[in-house]
C-alpha cells in the first residue's frame, strides 16, 4: 500500500497552477459564432420584429442568401452593420431634442 502525502507547497502550486488556467479560459476568444443565421435566430439576436428585418433585407442594409423560402443571414455581416452603426454617445443637440419631446435619453 502506497500513500501519498500532499504538503502545503503543493497545495500553493495547484491553486497557481489553477488560477492560471482560469484566466486563461476567461481571456480566450469564445467558441465561432455560427456563419449563417435564419430570420428567427437574427430576429432574437437582434431585438427585431419580422416588419423590421423584412425592411432591412428590402432596403439593402442587411444583405442576405435565399434557399427555397428561407433566408440566410451573415454574422459577420450582421457585426459589420452593427459597428459601422455604433455610436459613442448622445450629442447634446439630440440628448436636448429627446428632452424636450418628452422622450427617454
Amino acid at each position: 500500500m502506497t500513500v501519498n502525502f500532499t504538503t502545503k507547497e503543493d497545495l500553493v502550486e495547484f491553486r497557481h497552477q489553477l488560477l492560471e488556467d482560469l484566466k486563461e479560459l476567461l481571456h480566450s476568444k469564445p467558441a465561432r459564432q455560427k456563419q449563417w443565421l435564419r430570420s428567427k435566430e437574427v430576429r432574437r439576436l437582434l431585438g427585431l420584429s419580422p416588419g423590421t428585418l423584412q425592411t432591412l433585407r428590402v432596403n439593402g442594409t442587411l444583405s442576405f442568401s435565399m434557399m427555397g423560402n428561407i433566408f440566410y443571414y451573415c454574422y459577420d455581416d450582421i457585426e459589420a452593420i452593427l459597428e459601422t452603426n455604433k455610436r459613442h454617445g448622445l450629442t447634446e443637440n439630440t440628448l436636448f431634442g429627446k428632452l424636450k419631446k418628452g422622450g427617454n435619453p
